[in-house]
């Protein structure tokens, strides 16, 4: 029986679905697709999950609805191409997907996961001993714990981790007597469901290099705290500090996170105090202020100390020690363990171009393709191009937490 001729849409479908089940924090995000056409740069807006805080008393307290949309610049255009014979499309779906879509969406979808990876510094919270391999569920369970503590909802948890820490968890789950970790970690790899928390490994975890940090740096004034904002969804604020003793660029990194004495984290729900200080996360790289001035950072969350939007038992006194975590200069991997709703991905449907005649497009999931083909007369061969256009956004840093792993 002669091979049916594989059809651009065909070849949409096939791609969409290799792309979808090959991504990894692509799949465990805040998903959407968005059914306009735009250019590379633009921004679009989608409807961001809500927040509510319950108020006290029997009369009604209208809440507004904060930030219901936010904004993402659609700002990665990816393709892959390659050329083929007219014999090419006479094959089996599945030989060609084989042969050339699955490994196509293979290096998609690992462009994508590796840009979403790139959001882990937005993320204040930090917890783990950075440098150490997340080799034990004590490790592992400081996330889900800070998590927890930070009031984020149970369901829809992932981790993703790197492969040396995913493999030195998964070798302490297999002396486990925890049948469905122990059997999918030796025949497949796969962790599961970790303290709630289903967990993935994934290559594309970032590694993040601490600023130089030296000194013994403090708080430049008191009372520098502010008020919840919607005009940025970081809610971020300058924070004025001295005592560096590096004149160079880079004093501290963006994605550098760090406490100061006697600010403690509050419980977001209850806005009781907890037992650990309040991290803040760098913004933007930062020079020492030493031989110019005081040195100013930009940083997240804004130090809120009243109000439903509370972050901070109290604003920081005049000269409060400051405490960068890890070591200067030094690399550490930036696992992730969060909430879905704490980042987006958003595909953009390319538009179709009127001179191609072998074309298709598919969007499904959150997520959309394109397929094109076409006769380049310069190397004399039919080609074809599979495109996706998105954005990525942190929608809500406060529902993540970083895991320190090896370096």
């Amino acid at each position: 029986m002669a091979n049916t001729l594989i059809t651009p849409t065909i070849i949409a479908k096939e791609a969409l679905m290799q792309l979808e089940n090959n991504l990894v924090m692509g799949n465990n995000v805040h998903r959407t697709y968005k059914k306009e056409f735009v250019k590379v740069g633009d921004s679009v807006n989608i409807r961001r999950p809500v927040k509510f805080v319950a108020s006290d008393g029997s009369t009604r307290v209208d809440q507004d609805v904060e930030e219901k949309n936010t904004s993402i610049t659609v700002d990665s255009r990816k393709h892959v191409s390659w050329g083929f014979s007219t014999e090419d499309l006479t094959l089996t779906i599945e030989d060609y997907s084989e042969r050339y879509i699955k490994p196509a969406a293979i290096a998609l979808a690992n462009i994508v996961d590796l840009d979403l990876c790139t959001l882990y510094d937005d993320v204040w919270n930090w917890v783990g001993t950075p440098g150490q391999t997340i080799n034990s569920y004590t490790d592992f369970s400081k996330a889900p714990e800070r998590l927890d503590e930070m009031a984020v909802p149970t369901d829809m948890r992932r981790a993703v981790m790197s492969p040396k820490d995913n493999w030195g968890l998964l070798g302490n789950q297999t002396g486990l007597f925890i049948q469905d970790a122990a059997k999918g970690a030796y025949r497949k790899g796969s962790l599961g469901m970790i303290g709630g928390i289903q967990t993935f490994q994934d290559q594309n975890i970032r590694t993040h290099t601490v600023g130089v940090a030296t000194g013994t740096p403090v708080v430049n004034g008191a009372t520098q705290n502010t008020t919840y904002s919607t005009s940025g969804d970081l809610n971020a604020q300058s924070l004025i500090t001295d005592g560096w003793t590096n004149d160079t660029a880079g004093i501290l990194l963006a994605g550098d996170v760090f406490t100061i004495a006697g600010v403690f984290a509050i419980n977001p729900v209850s806005k009781d105090d907890t037992d650990f200080l309040q991290q803040f996360v760098v913004n933007a790289d930062a020079a020492s202020g030493s031989s110019t001035g005081p040195a100013t950072l930009n940083i997240s969350p804004a130090i809120i100390t009243s109000g439903p939007y509370q972050t901070v038992s109290a604003a920081p006194a005049d000269n409060a020690v400051i405490t960068v975590l890890g070591t200067g200069a030094a690399k550490y991997k930036q696992n992730l363990v969060f909430h879905r709703n704490a980042f987006a991905l958003v595909t953009i449907p390319l538009a179709m171009p009127d001179g191609a005649t072998f074309k298709a497009r598919e969007s499904k999931n959150g997520l959309s393709i394109r397929v094109i083909k076409a006769y380049d007369i310069n190397s004399d061969e039919d080609v074809i191009r599979l495109d996706i256009l998105y954005g990525k956004k942190t929608l809500f840093p406060d529902l993540a937490t970083r895991l320190s792993g090896t370096a």
